[in-house]
């Protein structure tokens, strides 16, 4: 470990939402937040006392305004990444199930994307591994 004090553990919640046609949903990070403008998949932090699969149902509803249930969450991965001032521990939960139509409430766009085309949109570092898994399930 470098001369630094402890690095701050940061627990984000991501999802990838697949369609019927088995693709990816992806959205874009708003201006004036840290990573503007790059791709990622949808979630965010938990809540105190908030399981992972809540966090996500939650932020997939405040943040996209559609509806799923934690039984329709699969686990399927995680990213580990550190950044210069904490370390992110990301798990990527599938969702095929949900109900409604996807909103860009916090985003300034959404895109459904075929696995095999997510490496051409720019993704913040911890997201791109992410990207292989889904090409193998899908």
């Amino acid at each position: 470990m470098s001369g630094q004090g402890p690095r701050k553990l940061l627990i984000v919640v991501a999802c990838a939402l697949v369609d019927a046609d088995s693709r990816v949903l992806i959205a874009q990070r708003p201006q004036g937040k840290s990573l503007a403008g790059l791709w990622e998949f949808p979630g965010g932090k938990l809540e105190a006392g908030e399981t992972p699969e809540e966090a996500i149902v939650r932020e997939l509803r405040e943040e996209l305004e559609i509806e799923t249930k934690v039984a329709c969450l699969a686990p399927l991965t995680f990213a580990s990444h550190t950044y210069e001032d904490f370390h992110l521990l990301m798990p990527l939960f599938v969702c095929r199930r949900f109900w409604g139509t996807p909103v860009a409430v916090e985003h300034q766009a959404l895109k459904w994307v075929r696995p095999q085309k997510l490496r051409d949109y720019p993704m913040p570092p911890a997201d791109e591994p992410l990207i292989a898994h889904l090409i193998d399930l899908l």
